[in-house]
């Protein structure tokens, strides 16, 4: 397998792309743009800078590695419908994470315990719980779920998904992607009207 794979999140305010090599996890270039309203206009010209700044092009790519969520709907659907365009015109596989899996792998060798936390909207958050210090992705412990009320615990700057985060939480390359699948957990904001009665 081509080990350059192309890394890309938009669960969060960043519209992030990376370029990382397979072996020892080298980030070759990292794009991060921090706009919750732009993930459509962003994310293109932040994979090409990216695929610049590492000096290859898309044919160089062996692997697409997206953050399929918990994040908003739109957000979601950009990234993850970008990757699976990537992965159909180039013939590449293409591997959905938990966008919290990439915050929390990446962290979880700094602290025993870490917990990530994202805006869901509505004074809700997303969060899950990682155990261990040095833990790699098979003895993390997660407790997904919502919380509303939580904002007390944002206390720390905000750490957003990386291109390196991304492609440790992808349990193994070899193996056949799973399907993407967007992590909502929750309903839409819109609701059909119900037709009307007429009498």
């Amino acid at each position: 397998m081509n080990t350059i794979i192309l890394a890309i999140d938009t669960a969060t305010p960043a519209v992030t792309a990376g370029i990382v090599k397979l072996d020892g996890i080298e980030v070759l270039a990292e794009r991060v743009t921090i706009d919750a309203r732009a993930h459509a206009e962003q994310l293109t010209p932040n994979v090409l800078a990216a695929l610049a700044d590492a000096g290859l092009t898309v044919g160089d790519l062996g692997a697409v590695v997206v953050g399929c969520g918990p994040g908003p709907f739109t957000g979601l659907r950009v990234g993850m419908a970008t990757a699976a365009a990537y992965g159909h015109a180039l013939g590449i596989p293409v591997h959905g994470v938990c966008s919290l899996d990439a915050i929390g792998i990446e962290s979880a060798g700094t602290a025993s315990e870490v917990l990530v936390v994202t805006d869901a909207r509505r004074r809700e958050v997303y969060w899950a719980r990682y155990c261990g210090r040095g833990a790699d992705r098979r003895s993390l412990c997660q407790q997904p779920g919502r919380r509303a009320g939580a904002a007390e615990a944002l206390a720390r700057p905000a750490v957003y998904p990386t291109a390196s985060g991304l492609v440790r939480a992808v349990a193994d390359f070899s193996a056949e992607p799973a399907p993407l699948i967007p992590l909502y957990l929750r309903r839409p904001d819109a609701k059909p009207q119900r037709p009307a009665v007429t009498r």
